[in-house]
């Protein structure tokens, strides 16, 4: 009923939109579940100078929006529907707010897990059209994803927003297809001791912080339904998911800008402490080293059969390990289960929405730098690379010189597949796709 107007949401110019009747707009602040959005700006300069040159990108896209991907969310969600039902007669005899009215109706789940919904394809295909208006000159014969079939299809998508029907004439290959020890697109499937259940324990300590009072006023609203805590958390899930999937989405009314803040907060501890600055043994940046150095080998090759761009697609937990292998959204003090620091780096519905894409930049300019540099843009913005600006140029534009870029993350440049720190997290570096602890947004 609504779907026009999300296919209306990503327009080449950013426009904005108001498809429900919000008071306001959709809540885009969603962690990781969040709708795509152009980050917030950085007091820099968004613009190259003139006198610079683009000579070289690399892409890494997550896909789209999509169904639920793990149990925990599907569960809260039947919960949820579950005990509705269970709560029908209450719901008719009860006085309702205006918010709360569609439970008259009855409310249902039509979601599809795990899969790119129509809002993923649309998002995809008009980022591949801004792509290619932005970097005209740049083309590439093969993209590579995940082995993840919403991240193939979302690769699909933007390939057609690109090339239209060159399509035909491109690869699109799978990291399934390639030879490397680990992958930088799945880093995780080279790491089997990776132990993903931390994040969940850490974000459960919160959830029984904020839920609850959700919990006791919603239940005031609703007398005679007796929700409990995890239908609370499938209300919150329901508003993301059903905006995702383009559904009308009136869960998304019911709550205070600080609960969602709150599940926002929840999502960010989850993915903090699962491939961020929290995970156990500094596996998360580890794992982001992977990316750090194939980024460093292709911005580091001048021969002239050097290829000019990459397109590549994965997750969220793709990109996050990255920033945080560089530094780029570590808060001090960091993340904690008893609520969120002020301000905030680490911003999972800013860094990794759906269909969140970073953009590497490798440039050169006739006199405003002196040889090649290195920049970021991520979900449409500058992302200022503070550890290595080592001028007031650098800093005004958000920028380092590559020599700069490659000091600083020595980190990452020291860790090699299957060395003394690789082991320490991995194990023996065998091959696997499954994790202890449910990967949860893969």
């Amino acid at each position: 009923m609504y779907i026009q107007s999300f296919l209306n949401w990503l327009p080449l110019a950013y426009l904005t939109f108001d498809s429900y009747k919000h008071e306001h707009e959709p809540p885009n602040e969603l962690g990781n579940l969040s709708p795509y959005h152009v980050a917030p700006a950085f007091p820099i300069e968004a613009e190259l100078p003139g006198d610079c040159t683009v000579d070289r990108v690399m892409l890494m896209h997550r896909h789209g929006s999509r169904g639920p991907a793990n149990t925990d969310e599907e569960d809260s969600l039947n919960s949820l529907v579950r005990t509705l039902r269970e709560g029908h007669t209450a719901i008719q005899r009860a006085y309702l707010p205006e918010n709360l009215r569609f439970l008259k109706k009855g409310y249902d789940l039509h979601l599809e897990p795990q899969n790119l919904t129509i809002i993923g394809r649309q998002q995809l295909f008009n980022h591949g059209v801004e792509f290619g208006m932005k970097y005209p000159n740049f083309t590439t014969d093969t993209l590579l994803s995940s082995y993840s079939q919403r991240v193939i299809d979302s690769m699909y998508f933007f390939a057609q927003g690109r090339f239209g029907r060159e399509v035909e004439d491109k690869k699109l290959l799978t990291v399934n297809d390639m030879h490397d020890p680990a992958s930088w697109i799945t880093p995780w499937t080279s790491c089997p001791e990776l132990d993903m259940s931390y994040g969940s324990e850490v974000s459960a300590e919160w959830s029984s912080i904020y839920l609850p009072p959700i919990t006791d006023r919603l239940n005031a609203l609703l007398p005679g339904v007796f929700l409990v805590d995890d239908d609370t958390h499938g209300a919150l899930y329901a508003c993301a998911y059903d905006l995702a999937a383009g559904n009308e989405a009136p869960w998304c009314n019911v709550f205070y800008p600080h609960e969602f803040a709150a599940f926002d907060y929840e999502l960010d501890l989850i993915m903090d402490a699962s491939v961020g600055y929290l995970a156990v043994n500094n596996s998360g940046r580890v794992l982001g080293s992977v990316f750090v150095n194939k980024l460093i080998e292709r911005f580091s090759n001048v021969s002239e059969e050097a290829q000019s761009l990459y397109l590549e697609f994965g997750h969220d937990t793709t990109i996050m390990p990255v920033l945080a292998a560089m530094n780029l959204n570590r808060d001090y003090p960091p993340l904690s289960p008893h609520g969120p620091p002020l301000p905030r780096k680490f911003r999972s519905s800013y860094q990794t929405p759906f269909a969140a894409n970073m953009i590497w930049e490798r440039f050169t300019c006739k006199m405003s730098f002196h040889g090649p540099q290195i920049r970021l843009v991520l979900n449409g913005q500058t992302y200022p690379l503070l550890p290595c600006a080592k001028t007031m140029q650098h800093r005004k534009y958000g920028t380092c010189s590559l020599e700069a870029f490659i000091e600083a993350n020595e980190f990452s440049t020291s860790i090699r597949f299957g060395d003394d720190t690789w082991k320490g997290v991995c194990g023996a570096g065998a091959h696997s796709e499954d994790v202890r602890g449910e990967f949860f947004s893969t």
